[in-house]
């Protein structure tokens, strides 16, 4: 899972961006370990009809839909003729829906079309990028659905796969995401995609600015995962615990209303 792909990343997303060098190397490493990159809509299909992968399969995926992912690293994905998957927040972007609120420049559609004809699955990241697990049932839909309406009449046709902002989803999100017409999602979680974890909460592993070439080689390889992410984990099941007192805290305010 990239963000930013920038030599200067804006401050509020530096920590989760990569250099266009890193990522050069990067996936050079993923050539060299003869890894085979797919779209999330490629891998949940051939689990879902139990077809065949191919040879060491990975996802490269890129969230929100900064700039840089067309100016750094569309060339390197071309270079190599990988396939990735852009989930894009579609109030973010530059044009005529952009309602601000972006953490950085990003993309406009021109960009993302030219990123779609290269091979890049455009997928759905929400319209505003908020906390889903947070906001109410009407804002839920009205961000699912916005998000596939925009993507739609931008490209002509609608996203297939869609990414929780944050990585945060529950049942309820899960099941409005899958009602909205999207046929998977992907959450973070730090651990590897597998098929017994259904196809709405597929895992992914972070990539950062702190990701060195070494533990990038080992998270390709899915070695050390685990202790790679040991902190990352411990903090997510703390706040899980918050986010849900939270929730049931909402409920509870509008019930009483």
């Amino acid at each position: 899972m990239y963000h930013a792909v920038d030599h200067r990343p804006a401050p509020a997303t530096h920590r989760l961006s990569v250099s266009p060098e890193a990522f050069a190397e990067q996936m050079a490493v993923v050539a060299d370990r003869g890894l085979t990159p797919l779209t999330t809509a490629e891998l949940a299909t051939a689990w879902r009809r139990g077809g065949a992968l191919p040879a060491r399969p990975v996802l490269i995926t890129f969230d929100d839909g900064y700039e840089g992912v067309h100016r750094h690293a569309l060339p390197v994905l071309s270079k190599h003729g990988f396939a990735s998957t852009l989930f894009v927040s579609t109030g973010w972007l530059r044009g005529a829906y952009d309602g601000g609120g972006a953490l950085d420049t990003m993309l406009d559609w021109d960009q993302v079309r030219e990123l779609a004809a290269a091979g890049t699955e455009i997928g759905g990241h929400t319209h505003t990028h908020p906390q889903l697990d947070q906001v109410d049932d009407r804002r839920l839909w009205y961000e699912t659905l916005r998000c596939k309406e925009i993507v739609r009449e931008e490209l002509g046709r609608a996203p297939v796969s869609f990414a929780y902002p944050y990585g945060y989803s529950n049942r309820r999100v899960r099941r409005t995401v899958r009602a909205a017409g999207y046929a998977q999602a992907l959450a973070v979680g730090n651990a590897t995609a597998r098929r017994c974890q259904g196809p709405y909460a597929l895992e992914r592993v972070t990539v950062r600015r702190s990701t060195g070439i070494e533990e990038f080689e080992r998270l390709v390889e899915g070695r050390a995962i685990g202790r790679t992410f040991a902190a990352d984990r411990a903090l997510t099941k703390g706040y899980a615990v918050v986010r849900r007192a939270r929730g049931a805290l909402r409920a509870a305010g509008r019930h009483a209303a």
